[in-house]
């Protein structure tokens, strides 16, 4: 019951025959074995109260992801696209780790999949990703209960396997269903293997497979697509072959009965391209011209009612299309001139036209012109343009629109009661207060248990209510607590006597008590004493001793734990060759200490320049920041890095895609830079994308990124 989609332009075969096909998917998540009835209205409840994973919405910085896409594609609730090195890069939903990062972490930002290159398509699944490479080999990861990876095993994988059984075959084209995936040979033969309750794998059989089989009776074929629980084939003669579920008639053979081999859609020539919705069909003819059958609940056919079809039908008044793309219940077509055109289900923007109003035959998506792909997702739209950058609307609870936000959009964006406290941090989520009584003050969302006041869950129920003032003190600690900090789902302070405390999540052992196990009340780092400063990354601990050395524990993926090694630890290592250091810091997936002879070094991820080495290569121990000297105070944030020298002059460099370097552009910097016009700063920090200097007049000044205000100058500018 999903459509995956494929970008099978970006193959040079169906390139040089001026072939734009874009087979896509839309989904929802209800169980495959039940019988299938769902209606139009169908909406996700976003205001349910639900587990999450642990770093749900982590961000991950999108500016690695500049350069020219050549593909984009959809699973649910994820993305993907393809850019021309033959990198993958994916964002979104990641439950299942279809973003291929070997997490299970969300982003609402691209991340790159590694090690995987040479990729020439790409194609999306209900929760899993599928990669063609130029080898001709296929590559799989994510959800995996029904073989849709095509392994052999039902293991979900959080990192790229190449499909068994193909060993020998080169492979042209894929394509992605709800939970089965398809594979088009060089000889014109389609193979297909997971989810075959429907039929939907063409073998005869209504039995999974977690191995390629080939599609009965098939040959010919020039491109392929998936519906939900249906598969499409377009031959060389320009015929159009079906098979899979039928209920609302999307095989377009004219009956609404289940076929376990290809049947032929009726009364379709000259067909072109092809592309799978939810439970409807569409084609695209060597004319122009769009073609539609199945359900029609919301419009999605085109033709101007609401009433399914199981036999083809033109979507009237639309000419001049080049290339076809469906979603949950909604259908995309590209035109010759450039503009996206939409029709169908617009509950959450996915149409583009500015309102969330269905529509039964063709608008034009608002402001977009340029564009040479597009794909659709679950209930949101992609579309590649032509200077390489990426546009999405639509829904956006997972973050999946890429613009570093989780706020539905209508038109396309661009793939961004207390007293008494003496030091504050925050979390994610969550935030931590430390009174002038030496008590710890903690509020906000607490599903890992990171309040630490021995209650796992939100602060209040039954929905989310985050940032509210109602405060929790900790319990089970004696003695005075008196410096505090944060990750992304847990907590750390300080207490007088140089212990440490954590709480909350601990998947990657950020907590540093030899488990993984998450806490909801305070437990003592085991083996550290003399302890002066603490930090927190996303998911690493920081700790500076009195002897100048620094200690780090929890999540390694990046190397921020800079032991040498990509290795998460449990209980507190050493960093290795560091000795000296006066202040520590963190960002998300990186770590910065300053020395006392004013240097800074840095190390962990660094793609955008954050380590200052005038390098973008991660580093698993420090090294030194260049051309920077009398440094006095440092501050991260989620990607770029600040310090303050001796002379109360500020530098800065790394992630700056919202200005938060505040050298007047927006451009990346591996090497720091200088904040024109500001002198006299006592004090700096950072947030995730923005900065903050104190001067010594008193003053506040901020700059970065402020969607939500967070500058404080009465805009959102």
């Amino acid at each position: 019951m999903i459509n995956s989609s494929d970008r099978l332009s970006t193959l040079a075969q169906k390139t040089s025959q001026g072939r734009k096909i874009n087979c896509s998917n839309a989904l929802n998540e209800i169980y495959p074995d039940e019988v299938i009835e769902i209606q139009g209205d169908y909406v996700p409840n976003v205001n349910e109260t639900t587990e999450i994973s642990e770093e749900d919405y982590s961000l991950y910085a999108a500016a690695a992801a500049t350069g020219q896409f050549t593909s984009v594609a959809c699973g649910s609730d994820h993305t993907l696209a393809l850019k021309n090195d033959g990198t993958v890069w994916t964002w979104g939903n990641n439950s299942y780790g279809q973003l291929g990062n070997g997490s299970y972490n969300n982003s609402i930002f691209p991340i790159q999949v590694p090690g995987l290159t040479g990729v020439t398509a790409i194609a999306g699944g209900y929760s899993h990703s599928i990669a063609l490479k130029n080898d001709g080999t296929v590559w799989t990861w994510g959800y995996n209960n029904y073989g849709q990876l095509g392994d052999g095993t039902t293991t979900n994988r959080t990192t790229p396997v190449q499909v068994s059984g193909l060993n020998g075959v080169i492979i042209t084209a894929i394509a992605g269903g709800r939970l089965h995936t398809v594979a088009l040979k060089s000889d014109g033969t389609v193979w297909t293997w997971g989810y075959n309750y429907y039929g939907q794998l063409g073998d005869g059989t209504t039995t999974n497979k977690t191995n390629p089989v080939q599609v009965l009776g098939l040959t010919g074929v020039t491109s392929i697509a998936g519906g939900s629980y249906h598969t499409i084939a377009l031959k060389n003669d320009g015929t159009v072959r079906t098979w899979g579920y039928n209920y609302y008639g999307q095989l377009g053979d004219g009956t609404t009965t289940n076929r376990t081999t290809p049947v032929n859609a009726i009364g379709l020539t000259g067909m072109i391209a092809i592309a799978g919705g939810y439970y409807h069909t569409i084609a695209l003819k060597n004319d122009g011209t769009v073609w539609t059958w199945g359900s029609n609940s919301n419009g999605q056919l085109g033709d101007g009612t609401t009433i399914k079809k199981s036999t083809p039908v033109q979507v009237p008044g639309l000419m001049g299309v080049t290339a076809i793309a469906g979603g949950y219940y909604h259908t995309i077509a590209l035109k010759n001139d450039g503009t996206v055109w939409a029709w169908g289900d617009n509950t959450f923007g996915q149409l583009g036209d500015g309102t969330t109003t269905n529509r039964s035959t063709p608008v034009q998506v608002s402001g977009l012109t340029g564009a040479t792909a597009i794909a659709g997702g679950y209930y949101h739209t992609i579309a590649l343009k032509n200077d390489g950058t990426v546009r999405t609307w639509g829904y956006n609870y997972y973050g999946q629109l890429g613009d570093g936000t989780t706020t539905n959009r209508t038109t396309p964006v661009q793939v961004s009661g207390l007293t008494g406290v003496t030091a504050i941090a925050s979390g994610y989520a969550h935030s931590i207060a430390l009174k002038n009584d030496d008590t710890v003050r903690t509020w906000g969302y607490n599903w890992y248990s990171q309040l630490g006041n021995n209650v796992k869950g939100y602060r209040e129920s039954p929905a989310w209510v985050l940032g509210k003032s109602q405060t929790a003190t900790l319990p089970g600690t004696t003695g005075s607590f008196i410096k505090i900090a944060s990750g992304f789902s847990h907590t750390i302070a300080l207490k007088n006597d140089s212990t440490i405390w954590t709480w909350g999540s601990n998947s990657y052992g950020q907590l540093g008590d030899g488990t993984t196990i998450d806490k909801s009340s305070p437990v003592q780092v085991p083996g550290l004493t003399g302890i002066t400063a603490i930090a927190g990354g996303g998911s690493h601990t920081i700790a500076l001793m009195n002897d100048g050395t620094v200690w780090t524990w929890g999540s390694n993926g990046y190397g921020q734990l800079g032991d040498g090694t990509y290795t998460n630890r449990t209980t507190p290592v050493q960093v290795p060759g560091l000795t000296g250091v006066t202040a520590i810091a963190a960002g998300n997936y990186h770590t910065i200490a300053l020395k006392n002879d004013g240097a800074v070094r840095t190390w962990g991820y660094n793609n955008n320049g954050q380590l200052g080495d005038g390098t973008t290569t991660n580093k698993t121990t420090p090294v030194q920041v260049l051309g920077l000297t009398g440094v006095t105070s440092i501050a991260g944030g989620y990607g770029h890095t600040i310090a303050l020298k001796n002379d109360d002059t500020v530098w800065t460099w790394g992630y700056n895609s919202n200005g938060q370097l505040g050298d007047g552009t927006t451009t990346n910097k591996s090497t720091p830079v200088q904040v024109p016009g500001l002198t006299g700063i006592t004090a700096i920090t950072s947030r995730y994308s923005h900065t903050i200097a104190l001067k010594n007049d008193g003053t506040v000044w901020t700059w970065g990124d402020n969607y939500y205000g967070q500058l404080g100058d009465g805009t959102t500018t």
